[in-house]
Order: C-alpha cells, then structure tokens, then sequence
C-alpha cells in the first residue's frame, strides 16, 4: 500500500478535478525509440550511458539497425502507442543518416514526431523540419547549480538557444525528479514552461543504475507532487510521466495527480507481463480509458503492413523479419 500524506492527497484531488476540466479521460503510451545505447557525450551521472561509454569504443558498434527502428514505429501504430520522440545518444549516426531516419519514421507511423537530439542548430533544426513537429529538450535538472553538476557536459542554455529560434516548432522538456532537486525549485520549471511556450512535459523517475551514484528512486509522494503542481499551474499543458516494472503500482496516484499519458515502460520486453497487466489495471483504477495496450497483439496482416511501406524490397525483408521476431517473442509470452 502506497502511503500519501492527506495534504498530498488534497493537492492530487484539485490537479484531478483541473485535469479531467480540460482533457477527456483518455491515457496512451508513450514509446520512445531508441537510436542506440551509447552516447558520445556520456557523463551524465544518473544515465545508463555514462555507465557504458568507457567499455565502447565505436559508436556505430554501438547502434541500432534501421529495420530494428522502424518496426518499433510499426508496433506503435498498430498498438495504439505514441511515440514519444526519437532519441539516443549524442554524435552516433552522420546527420544525413538522423534525418533519414526521422523521415521513415514519420513514413512509417503516419505522421509527424517529435525529436530529442540533444541542442541542435537552426540550420540542423531546418533540415528535420518536414518529419518533425516538435523539439524535446532533456533538461533533466531545472535548477542550474545542480544541473552541471550532474551533467556537465550538456548544459542547459544551448538549449534555450535551440527554443529561442526553434519557432513554429512545438516544444517540450523532460525533467527527472530524484536528483536531488528541492521543491524551491519548483518556481524555476514554472519559469521555463512559460518562457519557452512548452507545450508539453515529460517527467520520469530515477531508475537508479548500478554504476552512478544513485541508489534510489524518489518516493511517490515526490514524484506526484511535482506532477500534481505542475497541472495546477498549467491546466492545459500535455504531461506525460516515466514508470518502471518495479513502480506501476503507483501509476493510479500518477494519472490523478495530472498526469495524459505514462512512458519509459519497456514494453516490448515485457509485453503481457504481470507489470504491464498491472498498468493496464491501474488505468482503470484511476477511473481513465487506456488507448493503446500492453497485453494483446492485435491480429493482423504483419507482413502486409510492411509492404504497404515505400521503402525498397530489401529493407522490406529486413523489417519483416525483425518484426516477426518480435511479434512471435510477445504472442508467446501470451
């Protein structure tokens, strides 16, 4: 049983009854596509990358193949998932290859997506215009102080530079609670979001990795409470939160404190899971309609949705093969 605080509760049930004022009581999935597991950058001190960085000494080692991609874009139109964006680490494909593969992408899933590519420049941004309708950036920390200390690396004003001449861009952020951050902090994010015009937000939970300094996660109560405020503060903003296999249970409290939409679930890897039944469930539980699924692979024509694709017929073949791979990986966990 998961204990909140009667003050919480009082602020979750205000976000609550301001959220369902302003959107209906549908909730989706979030699938973020992966580019690869290395990052050229690597010293964020929470990421899994960080962890990685000093075993990889190639990148393109160290990547995804494009049919692996883009049958992740498949199982989200079929699933009812959104996708979150396009990520991955820094300086791992030639650019020509990034804006190629954001335009599959987008060929795939029908339309535009969103990107998290770390502070492009404006030309860069240009170039991403035609299969991108938004820009994330992974500002993770809000307070300053306490951003370069965890990521060094990637500071937050090339960022604001990338909103400020991003325009007709949407333009999103996604802030991690569990760093260390205080609830002073609070007013900054307020700030940001109102700056940069975001129209949405992203918020995860640390997922301590072994290797970074963390060792735990931040307590529900925590997690809502940023969520829950931030709703308050701004009705209409699209918030979309992070879970875990080990916190879906709390994800009822998340959705009742403001929350659209969860990600950062590995749903593929545990499709039909207990946790992904638990997910489902909690949906429920939080009184909201879940639009995408977890637990059932719809039965189509597999293979007839690739070929619908305008792609040549060898990387068809690759992308049939790869999906069946996964399709028949999730029925059998059935």
């Amino acid at each position: 049983m998961i204990k909140i605080t009667a003050e919480t509760k009082e602020l979750m049930e205000k976000a609550n009854k301001i959220h369902l004022q302003n959107f209906d009581n549908k909730v989706w999935f979030g699938r973020c596509i992966f580019l690869s597991w290395y990052c050229d950058v690597g010293d964020c001190k929470f990421c899994y990358r960080s962890t990685q960085k000093s075993r990889i000494k190639h990148a393109e080692k160290a990547r995804r193949g494009v049919p692996s991609i883009l049958v992740e874009a498949i199982l989200a139109k079929n699933l009812g998932w959104r996708i979150e964006f396009l990520t991955g680490g820094y300086r791992i494909f030639e650019f020509d290859q990034l804006v190629d593969i954001a335009k599959k992408v987008t060929q795939v899933y029908g339309e535009k997506i969103w990107l998290n590519l770390g502070a492009l420049e404006k030309e860069d941004l240009e170039a991403f215009r035609p299969y991108v309708k938004g820009i994330v950036s992974s500002i993770e920390a809000i307070d300053e102080e306490l951003h370069n200390k965890i990521c060094p690396s990637k500071p937050i004003k090339p960022y604001e530079e990338m909103f400020d001449y991003a325009e007709d861009f949407k333009k999103s952020m996604t802030i991690v609670i569990g760093l260390g951050e205080k609830r002073e902090h609070l007013q900054k994010l307020f700030d940001f979001i109102q700056k940069y015009k975001l129209e949405r937000i992203t918020f995860y939970a640390l997922r301590p990795i072994k290797g970074t300094p963390y060792t735990e996660g931040p307590s529900t109560e925590d997690y809502v409470w940023w969520i829950a405020n931030t709703r308050i503060r701004f009705p209409k903003l699209q918030i979309i939160a992070g879970t875990s296999p080990k916190r879906v249970e709390e994800i009822s409290l998340v959705l009742k404190a403001g929350a659209n939409a969860i990600t950062k679930f590995p749903a593929t890897k545990l499709f039909n899971s207990k946790e992904a039944n638990i997910i489902e469930e909690q949906v429920k539980l939080a009184g909201r309609e879940f639009t995408s699924t977890l637990t059932k692979v719809p039965d189509i024509d597999w293979d007839g949705e690739v070929e619908k694709l305008p792609f040549e017929e060898e990387i068809k073949q690759k992308i049939k093969i790869t999906l069946s791979q996964y399709i028949n990986t999730m029925r059998k966990r059935g």
